[in-house]
């Protein structure tokens, strides 16, 4: 039986042959006399389509080159009628949210070498940058825009990667901006050798596209904030469903299917109990 999300009891039942209008079921709380749902007391209680549709739209946003107009198009086909107004709502709700339950799941140990870049973003005319790292196997170690390029932004970036770390690098690579050698030793500590490399030798660099193509499609953001949650979440998803361990390895194509409904089976259960 469902926990009451008014009172917390456990003494609940199912009333039988009685749904909601989207067809979830009802249930009674014994305790407290009060009617409810799965989704009763989760942000997505009074929204109009199933929980299981807005997973698809933010899936769609976020992992596929499409624009909020797209998105829309696309549910229209199957029968769900909202605008792409109502796709950027949802965005902005519950991506950020998404993304932080990926985050808390993926503290781990990474690769003992990190490469760090910085990629340019527009945001209303202004270029902000996203700080980027990645591992030697190619695994995301986090992201964080800021409004600025100097030694506070990457002591900055430094700090957050570090709360997800169990142990600490050997080597990170960058590419030589004047403000990354005092921030690792500040931040990862003087044991941690710095090593320059020129981009087109640092494999961060060339993953970069895959978050550009993702955000190109809606010709920028309206402010900070937005370009923030978009990009992290983005960034969250892909590392969530990578099926590569390392750089360069094959993965058949059944294993890949495979894999990849596995884990959406696992974002779709995770949203749900968000």
């Amino acid at each position: 039986m469902m926990q009451c999300p008014h009172c917390h009891s456990e003494n609940t039942r199912i009333r039988r042959n009685q749904t909601t209008s989207l067809g979830y079921p009802l249930h009674f709380c014994r305790s407290c006399q009060r009617s409810f749902n799965e989704r009763t007391g989760t942000p997505f209680n009074h929204l109009e389509v199933p929980t299981d549709i807005v997973f698809q739209v933010l899936y769609c946003r976020l992992r596929f080159k499409l624009s909020y107009r797209d998105v829309a198009e696309l549910f229209w086909l199957r029968g769900f009628h909202f605008s792409h107004e109502t796709v950027r709502e949802w965005s902005e709700r519950f991506a950020p949210e998404f993304a932080e339950h990926i985050r808390n799941k993926r503290q781990q140990t990474f690769g003992r070498i990190w490469y760090v870049d910085e990629t340019y973003t527009r945001i209303q005319g202004k270029w902000c940058y996203l700080y980027r790292g990645i591992d030697e196997h190619g695994n995301l170690l986090d992201v964080r825009l800021s409004e600025h390029r100097d030694l506070e932004a990457a002591k900055a970036f430094f700090e957050q990667v570090a709360e997800l770390m169990a142990e600490l690098p050997e080597r990170v690579v960058t590419d030589g901006h004047s403000s990354y050698p005092r921030a690792i030793s500040e931040v990862l500590g003087e044991t941690v050798e710095h090593q320059v490399s020129k981009s087109v030798h640092n494999p961060v660099e060339q993953s970069h596209r895959k978050l550009k193509q993702r955000y190109y499609p809606t010709q920028g953001f309206s402010n900070v904030e937005t370009a923030g949650y978009f990009c992290e979440a983005v960034e969250e998803l892909n590392q969530f469903l990578r099926v590569r361990q390392s750089m360069g390895e094959f993965v058949s194509l059944p294993e890949y299917r495979l894999q990849i409904q596995a884990r959406m089976s696992e974002l779709r259960d995770m949203m749900k109990a968000a």
